[in-house]
């Protein structure tokens, strides 16, 4: 749908946040804690953005975007070109980071992990349950919504600016919750690397949820040289094409199907995930968990193979 950009907020020196609304003044989808949009700027870029803001307030959507300067060129648009008064096309909203029901919550954000972080301690306090947020980033001056931050109840807060403290203490923090707790971390590839690390340390990696706003560095590389070649049929048309060992079918779909959705083709971000209606996949993304993937139903096509010969996705 399109929306308008009717504020603009500077968070931190490097943190911009956009308050979009309709331009008839309709209700918004609804929507839930961790969710995202799919924003398509002027340049015609599209790219994945956050919500940060309450998910009860239907009139307004806000998202929230660091400037990023080795980045692709979509934080610098938003940051540099995008107006109040603009019209944005905004796909969405999906959620592939759902908050669980839980007695309790531990969140680790850091930077700009803290977008999606937000919505979720609303959603905490809303029901009354306990919750701590650990909240990591290079100095206290960047370390977006600490005013925001400060109006919530129910809760601890703790911060953690690097220049004057160092990294968090992830494994103290895991210790010292309730095994029933939830852990929810979001934010740099050090910080979850770090957290997935103390969580099998402390035999919790169960408990533990997190989203990448960008690839992990350490993560395996998702092609192997043992690729082979493989056929894919897109339902909806018909057409079957062929994936040769070195391409991904996010490659191979677009020479036909240009319009397909696709953002950090590394298997992170969750845009381009496609429903499987037969064949076996090979699972390489960092999306779906161990449940999602044995049930074969949808896959990452920007790195996930075939196992079988032939896969079918709905497309």
């Amino acid at each position: 749908m399109d929306l308008v950009v009717t504020k603009t907020e500077h968070e931190t020196d490097e943190i911009r946040s956009l308050y979009l609304e309709p331009t008839d003044g309709a209700v918004l989808q609804p929507w839930s804690a961790g969710a995202h949009v799919h924003g398509e700027l002027p340049s015609g870029l599209i790219r994945q953005y956050s919500l940060s803001n309450d998910p009860v307030n239907l009139t307004q959507y806000r998202i929230s975007v660091l400037l990023e300067k080795s980045g692709r060129g979509g934080s610098a648009e938003i940051h540099k070109t995008v107006r109040e008064g603009d019209t944005l096309w905004v796909g969405g909203p999906s959620n592939l980071f759902p908050l669980v029901e839980a007695p309790g919550y531990l969140f680790i954000a850091g930077g700009i992990g803290i977008t999606p972080i937000l919505p979720m301690i609303r959603m905490a306090q809303r029901a009354r349950r306990d919750w701590r947020l650990v909240y990591g980033g290079r100095t206290l001056k960047s370390l977006a919504f600490i005013r925001e931050l400060g109006e919530m109840v129910g809760g601890n807060i703790v911060y953690v600016p690097q220049d004057e403290q160092g990294f968090p203490d992830i494994h103290g923090e895991i210790m010292d919750i309730s095994e029933t707790w939830k852990i929810y971390a979001c934010g740099p590839p050090g910080l979850l690397s770090a957290t997935e690390r103390e969580c099998a340390r402390a035999g919790r990696t169960e408990s533990l949820r997190l989203e990448r706003f960008v690839a992990d560095p350490e993560a395996e590389h998702v092609s192997r040289m043992d690729d082979s070649a493989f056929e894919v049929k897109l339902h909806r048309s018909g057409t079957t094409i062929s994936v040769p060992a070195d391409r991904s079918i996010l490659a191979a779909v677009r020479e036909v199907r240009p319009e397909v959705q696709f953002d950090c083709q590394v298997g992170f971000c969750g845009t381009c995930e496609t429903r499987v209606l037969d064949g076996v996949v090979d699972h390489r993304d960092k999306v779906l968990d161990e449940d999602e993937r044995a049930t074969n139903t949808t896959m990452m096509i920007c790195v996930s193979r075939a196992k079988s010969a032939r896969l079918v996705l709905d497309i």
